[in-house]
């Protein structure tokens, strides 16, 4: 009877978290419906989750130009890689650094770190900064060392290296290992789930970002791909409220894909993010429990 009872409730946990994921995927899968959803059919009928017509309208108007969006995203791809690369090395090397109880500035450094989490020089003058002070602008060093280190990720990785038991460190002390040979050979490679925590986030960041790309790129070709799909929805309603105002203008304001295409663009970025975080998520899980018992 206990074994029956036991296999009963596991039925009821398993039956009730499916239908919890079941329900967390609806969104998705409206995404996906609406995107292959013609414009007209959905200012009739609204949303829905299979789409009584399908079109691919809203894809062909993005992909106008295909061209664009292949640099746009070797754009966002080598802004990610390499400012999760420069992030994480920044952010673990100072992390590192304020949890150690040795370190004669620890304190001093922390409140460093936690006053930029307050408080920011404001946007006047980081513009001036990366554009005119540091001569970035229209580079591709603009969308990537700017947001390359931020205070809560540094606390959080802090958090983590502070967790890790420090007989480990001794020992490698002990056998004449250097602090950069502790580090990179001791302390990192025991630390997979903070960097995969914390490089997940800099990789969302910086694969959403489309600001820097507004504030910092004239050139059309290193825009990153969220601006350029931005710029893309932004052209679809310039369109449809000149075609409303100029008499004789011969654009059909229905055929254009506006509510279509806005979900098309998610689908488009949000597909490689989306792989990332399913083969990351225990490294995720893991590294943020870590971090917010022991910070």
């Amino acid at each position: 009877m206990k074994k029956r009872k036991a296999s009963l409730s596991k039925i009821l946990i398993h039956l009730a978290l499916g239908g919890f994921c079941a329900f967390c995927l609806l969104p998705m899968l409206m995404v996906i419906s609406i995107s292959f959803t013609p414009e007209s059919v959905i200012r009739v009928n609204g949303y829905s989750l299979i789409p009584s017509k399908l079109s691919l309208e809203a894809y062909k108007y993005i992909f106008l130009k295909p061209m664009q969006i292949v640099r746009a995203y070797g754009v966002t791809i080598t802004t990610t890689v390499c400012g999760v690369a420069i992030g994480l090395w920044c952010t673990s090397t100072l992390a590192y650094a304020i949890s150690r109880a040795d370190y004669a500035y620890r304190n001093m450094t922390m409140r460093f770190v936690f006053f930029t989490m307050l408080f920011s020089g404001g946007l006047t003058a980081t513009y001036m900064l990366v554009a005119r002070g540091l001569h970035m602008k229209d580079t591709l060093f603009a969308l990537i060392l700017p947001s390359a280190m931020q205070g809560w990720y540094v606390l959080l990785m802090r958090g983590f290296f502070s967790s890790l038991p420090s007989s480990v460190i001794e020992s490698a002390k002990i056998d004449g290992a250097s602090e950069l040979q502790t580090f990179t050979k001791v302390v990192l490679p025991i630390s997979v789930p903070g960097m995969a925590t914390v490089g997940l986030f800099l990789a969302l960041g910086y694969w959403n970002d489309w600001y820097a790309s507004l504030l910092y790129i004239d050139n059309p070709n290193l825009v990153s791909l969220q601006f350029l799909l931005y710029k893309t929805m932004s052209n679809i309603e310039f369109l449809k409220s000149i075609a409303s105002q100029i008499a004789g203008l011969k654009i059909d304001v229905m055929s254009l894909p506006s509510l279509s295409a806005r979900m098309a663009m998610c689908v488009v970025a949000a597909g490689p993010m989306l792989v990332a975080f399913v083969f990351l998520q225990k490294y995720f899980i893991k590294g943020i429990t870590v971090g917010s018992i022991k910070g």
